[in-house]
């Protein structure tokens, strides 16, 4: 049996957890040893107003036995993330880890949208991470480890009606992902990502029948290891929701090549049944993976051994 899951002595960040999914972060985290930032506003779905949510959570996981403290700084905002970040430090003397969960809703089709439909979802969702992971970076470099966990969602990942800004912020955090993973990777820093699936304010009266079996703690059990020492994997996302987990990866096929002469529309439109043809692909580990497959295409077959 492989080793307990634990974060003793780590210090984590969790941001949008008085409720729901973050919530139970929070809980889990607190409960397998670490010092938690409990962030949340305590406003609304749609973001508006706000309540005690950080420091009711802070109260459960205190009740129970571990260290937490509450945060109500804004992660919309430049200033906010930097006051979250200065938070966890000013407590606990470190930052080991940043799972940002924070996010609201507007749900509009795109005809019917406003600006602030639009500004107020990727200011927290999108905007929210940057504003976290900024200051938080440079600690964990400093440290030379670090887990980031960020949480998109099925929306962005594959679309759903009447979500247009939330789809595009929670894909927007896959390139966030992709792109910190190469660059923290040097620094011990592993950056993964979550599409949760859990019976939350957000999905209520969404799941029917079933809203009982998506119990939160189903996502906060890969969160966890996603934030531990235990965590060896980078650049992943993981889609999880009624104790299924889940492998989601961007794939490329081998696609056409026309030769090298410049393809006309024409070339294209009798042979788009080869491009998107599904039944061989390959997943790159990055953008230059990709160019280095172009590059093999047109370099045409090795020859013949002499």
């Amino acid at each position: 049996m492989s080793a307990r899951v634990t974060l003793d002595g780590r210090v984590v960040v969790v941001t949008g957890a008085g409720n729901g999914i973050g919530r139970a972060h929070a809980l889990s985290l607190a409960e397998r040893g670490a010092s938690v930032v409990v962030n949340d506003l305590g406003g609304m779905v749609d973001g508006s107003g706000s309540s005690g949510a950080a420091e009711q959570v802070v109260a459960e996981i205190r009740a129970a036995g571990g260290t937490a403290v509450a945060s109500t700084d804004s992660v919309a905002t430049a200033e906010g993330g930097a006051d979250l970040v200065r938070r966890a430090v000013d407590a606990y003397g470190r930052l080991d880890a940043v799972i940002h969960n924070a996010g609201i809703l507007r749900d509009r089709t795109l005809a019917k949208m406003g600006d602030d439909d639009v500004t107020a979802v990727l200011d927290v969702h999108l905007a929210g991470a940057f504003h976290v992971l900024r200051p938080a970076w440079p600690h964990l470099v400093e440290r030379g480890y670090g887990r980031i966990v960020l949480t998109s969602s099925s929306s962005g990942l594959f679309g759903n009606f009447g979500q247009a800004s939330y789809g595009a912020a929670k894909a927007g955090l896959i390139g966030l992902m992709n792109v910190l993973a190469l660059e923290g990777a040097r620094h011990g820093i592993l950056v993964n990502a979550i599409a949760p699936t859990a019976a939350t304010r957000m999905t209520e009266n969404l799941l029917g029948d079933l809203a009982d079996r998506f119990d939160p703690r189903h996502v906060a059990a890969v969160a966890t290891y996603l934030a531990s020492e235990r965590c060896r994997i980078n650049r992943h996302i993981l889609t999880v929701g009624g104790g299924r987990v889940g492998r989601i990866f961007l794939g490329v096929t081998p696609g056409w090549y026309g030769g090298p002469a410049p393809a006309t529309p024409d070339d294209i439109d009798g042979s788009i049944d080869d491009i998107c043809r599904l039944d061989d692909f390959v997943v790159p580990d990055s953008g230059a993976d990709e160019v280095t497959l172009i590059q093999r295409v047109l370099a045409g077959p090795p020859g013949p051994a002499a």
